[in-house]
């Protein structure tokens, strides 16, 4: 099962995953792999200190504070290891709920399977098309941080509070 949603009454982007990797699961939360570069990143856009890995109230509260929501597009998957290629099973969030829950305007994915899965699956009955970020996995070697964050700011920035 995935995680539950990160948000509030403020949460006005929703940052979408694929699904937690083993490390992650590990964790019990959200981009737990020390070299994942989801955390660094985000505290670089909001101007708030990095969060110890094991801190999850923190990183709750960064994207608490700054009006932004966190989940996973998939409930549930097969899947071999972390490798989003291996993905089939799936079975993705009800995100109806949680738009009922906060008001969410936009949509980002964290890389190209969690924006398919979106588009496939959780677009058609959400109505907020979404944008496809690099992802901040360790895999994902060929995206340097300067270029993550400034991918992700230009996107992310007008969504902050």
């Amino acid at each position: 099962m995935s995680f539950e949603p990160v948000y509030g009454p403020d949460s006005r982007a929703l940052i979408l995953g694929t699904w937690p990797s083993p490390k992650s699961r590990e964790m019990a939360f959200y981009y737990g792999h020390p070299q994942n570069r989801f955390w660094p990143m985000l505290a670089q856009l909001t101007g708030e200190p990095v969060p110890a890995r094991e801190d999850i109230a923190a990183k709750k509260q960064i994207i608490l504070r700054h009006g932004l929501a966190l989940w996973d597009t998939l409930e549930s998957c097969t899947i071999t290891g972390a490798s989003d290629a291996s993905i089939k099973d799936v079975v993705p969030n009800d995100i109806v709920s949680l738009l009922q829950k906060a008001p969410i305007r936009a949509v980002f994915c964290n890389g190209a399977t969690a924006y398919k899965i979106y588009t496939r699956y959780l677009e058609p009955v959400s109505g907020i098309p979404a944008v496809k970020l690099p992802s901040t996995s360790p895999a994902n070697a060929a995206c340097r941080p300067e270029k993550l964050l400034q991918v992700w700011g230009e996107a992310l920035r007008p969504w902050l509070v």
